[in-house]
């Protein structure tokens, strides 16, 4: 029989809720002093060349102006910018500032102001002279190319991931199971198709921006919009060369952030002003500047082949992925990691063998970073249209090969590290979704006029929930003086509601009420280690670890009341309201507890408790939907679009709705609108918001969402992840649909009215 919680499994309020609908200051620019120092930063026009000469006495000159730093008087240590555990899988290949750009828009000098009018003025008069080099700006002729995009000698990689800067590789590899040849062999249909996904931005509200200080102990103090505070302590510590014990990292509120700020973009540049000059500084992104040098998705290349028998039986798959890391390494091994790892294993039910290699490239273009779904959006979108096209040659609904093929609970992905399905409800996924979205009336298609269309398309997901072995999660309890609890964690809430999903999960532990718990993060002070938010592992890391921390806490507690009660410790019980002995002879409040641990006491009442996972449970997901498409035009519009999802027990339902129905939002604008391309000399051409083009909800039709719960034997009370997954199913589902309306598969991503119009596959 289900338990029946108080608060788990509840559409909670966010604790946040009422500041941020009311406009409270609740981000960087609101919260930190706005007297300071202007930073910005002066950018390469080119994407590749040596700067042979730059002259800053003018600029210098400006009144106002604090400082200007150049390649000649920063530090000269390698590091990398990704927010990742230490030793970091992504090379060491950045410089604060370094003589040789990379990209159009890398850095070339910081300059330091009293206010934006000086250091503008400043920013034109500083004079550079440049010896432009040939870039390498197809991903596709990087790789053993005669130009290098790293050449120099003190590049150095950390991991063993196949890196290899002579070669322009951040990384490589090869993995497989079992015979895939013996396994083609027994198939009667085999497709293989290439499969092409541009870079999108992440196009969060808040843009990057960091204030910085210096303490009164002398430290340097950083505020900032970022989702790893402790990477990001260490990174500014390599960055500057600098002890880590000298740097404090704090975040306010973050508008946004959807994997953009796990890399450390912004905050090196303020960080090295401030240590330099002593005063307090800000650096604030403008939305051009996250658009040409930020921490965009990773462009692929995913070629796969998909074996079956007549009756549809998928037998074999292999797949290669060519990504395009940009001008540095950031995230570059681990993201194309996903796009096999995390989308081979949903047909692992009949798979016999299977063969997942990689290239990762340097290119002379913005480098990439962590977006919502890391990787996996990218391979999931070729596997999953490969198995919608199998399906029209063998003449078999798309619902029924995956029926046939798809993993099922207790199987062994070999393809996800050997990881087993422990809590698995895909099957029910792809059954409720045939019954809510009624399947079998809609497909596959409906002629609306001579032109138009409306045609239904199906897709299904996979993703993790930390990255196993690896994350750790850290909790913080306390008894207050008031006899409520204080919740201190290193994640960072970046608007997923983790706070309000941790602290309903120390009210349910705790069986107090949900006001008796107050959260507070991040501070590399005073939190307790914690890997950040990424990779999903919020709820079922952290979330552990506050399991963990609450049981510990009841220990000590009835330990203390123990020595009140003068009972002996077996003979008591904790309850909601405090500690009573077996036969309710005796009882002592958590109030009195909490004034008795500031009165003669030994007896602790806080405790940290940490969490780390051998295992990534993945969240399942079915997407359909149904879009309206002209034919002449290529116009094309979501109608309705079902997502249902397998995230073990759901924390809070209003979360989990709003995660699924943002992701899902996303996934369409990277289907239909979000384009990036780039000049002949290597300029982003889509550098704002009036020419990136991302849906808001006006443009969207109906987003359905609904649940099929596993349960997660090693997840805090079932759960599993939700944030990424939500975001892997719109591209394969809508490009499903645009094939049952026009009879044109496409291979390209973002699906565009030209690109539909000008294809000519019609199969």
């Amino acid at each position: 029989m289900k338990k029946e919680y108080k608060y788990i499994s509840k559409p909670i309020r966010k604790v946040d809720a009422m500041q941020l609908v009311t406009g409270k200051p609740v981000y960087v620019d609101d919260v930190t002093p706005q007297n300071c120092l202007v930073v910005k930063l002066l950018r390469s026009p080119h994407a590749s060349a040596i700067i042979e000469s730059i002259d800053t006495s003018i600029a210098k000159r400006i009144p106002g102006i604090e400082a200007i730093f150049t390649y000649e008087d920063s530090p000269q240590n390698r590091f990398t910018t990704a927010g990742q555990t230490y030793p970091e899988p992504s090379p060491y290949d950045r410089l604060l500032l370094d003589r040789q750009v990379r990209f159009v828009g890398d850095p070339v000098a910081i300059v330091a102001g009293e206010n934006e009018a000086c250091v503008n003025k400043a920013l034109k008069l500083i004079k550079v002279k440049y010896n432009v080099l040939e870039p390498v700006l197809d991903f596709r002729k990087a790789k053993d190319n005669k130009i290098l995009v790293h050449p120099e000698d003190n590049w150095k990689s950390l991991c063993d991931v196949g890196a290899d800067n002579k070669r322009n590789l951040v990384s490589s590899e090869v993995s497989g199971h079992g015979n895939l040849e013996e396994a083609f062999g027994k198939c009667d249909e085999i497709i293989e198709r290439t499969y092409h996904l541009k870079a999108n931005q992440q196009a969060m509200m808040e843009t990057f921006r960091t204030y910085c200080e210096i303490d009164t102990y002398g430290r340097l103090h950083v505020i900032s919009s970022t989702q790893i505070i402790f990477h990001c302590r260490r990174i500014i510590s390599n960055a500057l060369g600098i002890p880590k014990s000298k740097v404090r990292i704090t975040k306010p509120r973050i508008g946004g952030g959807f994997g953009a700020k796990q890399s450390v973009v912004a905050e090196i540049y303020p960080a090295f002003v401030t240590w330099m000059t002593k005063k307090p500084s800000k650096l604030i992104y403008t939305r051009e500047e996250c658009q040409i040098a930020g921490s965009p998705r990773h462009e692929m290349e995913v070629t796969i082949k998909v074996g079956a028998t007549k009756e549809g039986i998928i037998k074999a798959i292999e797949m290669y992925t060519l990504s395009n890391s940009g001008a540095y390494s950031e995230h570059g091994p681990t993201t194309v990691g996903l796009s096999g790892h995390k989308s081979i294993p949903l047909y692992t039910h009949n798979l016999e063998a299977h063969r997942f290699s990689f290239d990762v490239v340097y290119t002379n273009i913005q480098s990439a970073g962590a977006f919502r779904g890391y990787g996996a959006p990218q391979g999931i979108f070729a596997l999953e249209s490969a198995v919608n096209e199998l399906s029209t040659i063998l003449n078999i609904d798309p619902i029924e090969i995956r029926r046939m093929n798809l993993l099922r609970e207790g199987e062994q992905m070999d393809a996800y590290y050997g990881e087993w399905a422990n809590a698995c409800a895909l099957d029910r996924c792809l059954e409720k979704a045939v019954e809510l979205f009624d399947w079998n009336n809609r497909y596959p298609c409906k002629q609306m006029d001579d032109h138009t269309f409306r045609s239904v398309g199906v897709a299904m997901a996979m993703q993790g929930s930390c990255i196993s072995a690896l994350d750790v999660g850290g909790a913080t309890i306390r008894l207050t003086e008031d006899g409520g609890y204080a919740l201190v964690i290193g994640a960072a809430d970046m608007g997923t509601g983790c706070d309000t999903i941790l602290s309903q999960m120390v009210a349910e532990y705790m069986e107090c009420d949900l006001e008796d718990v107050e959260v507070f993060s991040a501070d590399t002070d005073l939190s307790p280690y914690d890997s950040g938010s990424y990779a999903s592992s919020t709820t079922y890391i952290t979330g552990k670890a506050c399991e963990k921390a609450c049981d510990m806490l009841k220990e000590k507690l009835v330990e203390l009341a123990s020595s009140m009660l003068e009972e002996p410790v077996d003979n008591l019980e904790f309850k909601s309201d405090g500690v009573h002995t077996l036969d309710g002879s005796k009882f002592v409040s958590r109030l009195d507890m909490a004034t008795k641990s500031m009165l003669y006491n030994t007896f602790t009442t806080q405790v940290t408790a940490t969490h780390s996972s051998p295992v990534s449970p993945p969240p399942y997901m079915v997407g359909m939907c149904e879009i309206e498409i002209d034919t002449e035009t290529g116009e094309t519009k979501v109608i309705d679009y079902l997502g249902v999802v397998d995230c073990g027990t759901v924390i809070n339902e209003n979360l989990c709705r709003v995660q699924t129905e943002g992701g899902i939002l996303q996934g369409i604008g990277m289907a239909l609108s979000e384009d990036v391309n780039y000049t002949s000399r290597g300029s982003i051409i889509e550098n704002s918001l009036m020419n990136y083009k991302i849906p808001s909800r006006l443009d969207i039709g109906h987003i359905r969402t609904d649940f099929e719960s596993s349960y997660e034997p090693t997840g805090p009370f079932g759960a599993k992840s939700i944030g990424e997954l939500v975001i892997d199913t719109p591209c394969p589902a809508i490009q499903h649909a645009i094939y049952n309306a026009t009879h044109k598969f496409l291979y390209e991503v973002p699906f565009t009215p030209e690109r539909i119009i000008m294809t000519d596959n019609e199969k």
